[in-house]
């Protein structure tokens, strides 16, 4: 299976201007090659048969004839090949000649698209030559046989059905409304451009934020492949630029001035995604022509960089703008519920852990931001029979650290006596002595907020929601949940970037968070075994940042358990085995299933990603759905 991927390259020739037989020798050859690479979609670029910087030599017949049979003979010559080739050509119709992009494929000239804005200023003067290519399609009769020359067509993989692609041509690009908006409302997710740039200070940075907008707002997969060697540098030179962009995102980048070969391996299935979950999303095709081809996609050894953390962006910079961003937001929003309520006073659990943690800085920021006492922020914490010495320091220091105040409220005696009320074993360390412990807490929060009429923070995560890693009506509720839309592995993140950047170095607050950073994950509801946490999340549910992957790619992307299994292993290739991986993606599935009743009644948080678990705005599930097809997959693959 594909998987929905395929692999596409950007082509710069080294040409020769003029020498048509010169220049499809090296199409041909460069074909062949990306092909033989397992590429299925090959783009070369603007006018590459001729070259692009010919002049008034366009006005010679010689020509623009031998553009025609160098066409012919690419498509007899790649005829074998299982691509389909885009290339450039100057092409003479009706008396006037166009600037067109000719698609290639089983020896065949499936469409020509002639280019529809044409340059006239600077250093460009194309309408010297070449007409504006018309928008609707019109059969003409090339080599034998009738192919659409015009604008709006599209070229659909029998193959593969969500492989549709469009062509543009340089400036159609850089216009106000390029022809790309249409292609794509008509079902194109692969854009093509052939081109042909000169090269000026700091226009590179300006096309790549051209090319990943367009990719982006149109969630498709854009080629963008540009002449260089060979083309005149008598007034300018071209720099041969090659870039393969997916849904914004830039896969592939030619080197400048370097003829050769681009290639990326495009997940088609990302695209579809995004467009489905989009309703304001139009497709119309109307009056568009639809091209079918037929081109065999292999399975790939991908080639794509698989981030192991999707959640966490990997550069420097761009983490710590994130990080700073997802706080923000998230004391905006706990912000706004505090001046609506009109309380001064909010009540978080420490646990000593990182969502209480994160929590409580998050708590600090919005009272900050309101200009509030801090003192009315009341960290509580709880020590039970799990309580490490280590986690109460912790709770505590923080607490004070931060300017919160402190209360301590031992619940081993409380929870006793509740044994006691309904006949509990306090030896039986099941569900019944894990909850109780849960829920006492959660009613000792509440009933402090309500005897200073203030707010209860709660402290789960979005992994610790996905996996129903929470007591119902016990942790799992609260009065407003800041952390609700944040992964666990960013929860880290988050709690580190505020240590380092927000605290003095060396402080003892900026200490306690290094050493909750470096605290093992754990509900701490089984006693400790010689004074150390007993009971570590991660070994009862599996690890975090492994089902952090496998939520973002259900919920994002809606992949199928056998792609996001494949994603994973290449994640984590030598850090988990695959049967490893397998397991606690079955772990995983059931548990996201089987939980979801406790998604249903989550109380109020802010989302802060594009992933979120909210039942009134991003996940909508039936508590009774089955998870049998899932694992069913699962199975199969073991």
């Amino acid at each position: 299976m594909t998987d929905s991927f395929c692999r596409v390259a950007a082509i710069t020739p080294h040409i020769r201007l003029g020498d048509v037989d010169h220049n499809i020798r090296e199409i041909i050859s460069l074909s062949a090659e990306a092909a033989g690479d397992g590429c299925s979609v090959l783009v070369f670029p603007e006018l590459c048969i001729t070259g692009y910087s010919c002049g008034d030599l366009f006005f010679q017949d010689v020509l623009i004839d031998a553009a025609l049979r160098g066409l012919e003979t690419i498509c007899r010559e790649t005829a074998d090949l299982s691509a389909v080739i885009f290339v450039g050509l100057p092409f003479k119709n009706n008396g006037k000649l166009y600037n067109a992009a000719a698609a290639v494929s089983c020896g065949k000239v499936l469409g020509l698209v002639p280019k529809s804005n044409i340059p006239n200023y600077g250093e460009f003067y194309e309408k010297r030559y070449f007409s504006k290519g018309q928008d609707q399609c019109v059969p003409i009769k090339l080599f034998g046989e009738e192919i659409p020359f015009g604008t709006d067509q599209v070229f659909k993989n029998s193959y593969m059905p969500d492989m549709v692609i469009a062509a543009e041509i340089c400036e159609d690009l850089w216009v106000a409304s390029p022809p790309d908006i249409r292609h794509s409302a008509a079902g194109a997710d692969i854009i093509v451009n052939l081109s042909a740039s000169d090269e000026l200070t700091g226009k590179t940075d300006y096309l790549k934020s051209l090319i990943s907008a367009r990719s982006a707002q149109l969630y498709s997969a854009y080629i963008y492949a540009g002449a260089g060697a060979g083309e005149s540098t008598q007034d300018s030179v071209l720099a041969g630029h090659r870039f393969v962009y997916e849904n914004g995102r830039l896969l592939s980048c030619g080197k400048a001035f370097s003829p050769g070969i681009t290639t990326a391996d495009v997940d088609l299935g990302a695209c579809m995604a995004r467009r489905l979950h989009t309703d304001t999303y139009r497709v119309d095709s109307r009056g568009y022509t639809v091209n079918d081809f037929s081109v065999d996609i292999r399975e790939l050894d991908l080639r794509r960089i698989i981030a192991k953390h999707p959640f966490v962006p990997d550069d420097d910079r761009e983490r710590l703008d994130r990080c700073e961003e997802i706080l923000s937001i998230q004391a905006w929003g706990l912000a706004g519920r505090i001046s609506h309520i009109g309380t001064r006073c909010a009540v978080v659990g420490i646990s000593g852990g990182l969502d209480s943690t994160l929590a409580l800085i998050v708590t600090v920021m919005a009272f900050e931001q309101l200009g509030l006492d801090k003192g009315g922020i009341i960290g509580i914490t709880m020590p039970g029979f799990g309580t490490t010495d280590r986690t109460y320091d912790n709770a505590c220091a923080l607490v004070k650290a931060l300017g919160a105040t402190l209360l301590e409220i031992p619940i081993r005696d409380s929870v006793r006596q509740h044994f006691k009320d309904i006949g509990q074993d306090e030896n039986v360390h099941d569900v019944t002595y894990e909850n109780s412990q849960a829920r006492e807490r959660t009613q000792i929060l509440m009933d402090i907020a309500n005897q200073r009429n203030g707010i209860v923070v709660g402290t789960g995560d979005l992994s610790e929601l996905a996996l129903g890693w929470a007591t119902y009506n016990g942790d799992h509720m609260s009065m407003y949940s800041v952390n609700a839309g944040v992964p666990k592995t960013l929860v880290r993140h988050l709690v580190k970037c505020y240590a380092e950047y927000k605290c003095k170095q060396g402080s003892r607050l900026s200490g306690v968070l290094m050493d909750v950073l470096d605290t093992p994950v754990s509900p701490e509801l089984l006693p400790p075994s010689e004074g150390q946490i007993s009971q570590k999340t991660e070994e009862l549910v599996g690890p975090y940042e492994l089902h952090d992957f496998f939520l973002y790619y259900m919920l994002r992307f809606g992949y199928r358990p056998r792609k996001i299994f494949r994603l994973a292993c290449m994640a984590f290739e030598g850090e988990y085995y695959k049967d490893t991986v397998l397991k606690w993606l079955r772990v995983f599935y059931r548990r996201f299933f089987a939980q979801q009743f406790k998604r249903s009644c989550l109380p109020d948080g802010p989302k802060v990603g594009t992933v979120a678990l909210s039942p009134r705005g991003d996940w909508r599930m039936p508590s009774d759905a089955t998870a049998d097809l899932w694992l069913a997959e699962v199975k199969d693959m073991v």
